[in-house]
């Protein structure tokens, strides 16, 4: 299974497999916490993807350890 990333720098979107992503919690500078996704791509650079919290713990791929 492959999830869909926007790819900033090179304004196009990437479909990265499950294995290349991981999920984490972020916390905002108000103190909210919200949900997201963490690809790398082949060049090493990080995309970020902000889902749903429903979305977030349907996601079978491993948690980001900080």
């Amino acid at each position: 299974m492959t999830i869909d990333f926007y790819d900033v720098k090179t304004r196009k979107h990437i479909a990265l497999p499950d294995k290349d992503v991981v999920k984490g919690k972020f916390k905002t500078a108000a103190g909210r916490i919200v949900f997201g996704l963490r690809g790398r791509t082949t060049d090493g650079r990080i995309l970020t993807k902000f889902v749903s919290e429903e979305d977030w713990q349907r996601m079978n791929v491993a948690q980001e350890s900080r």
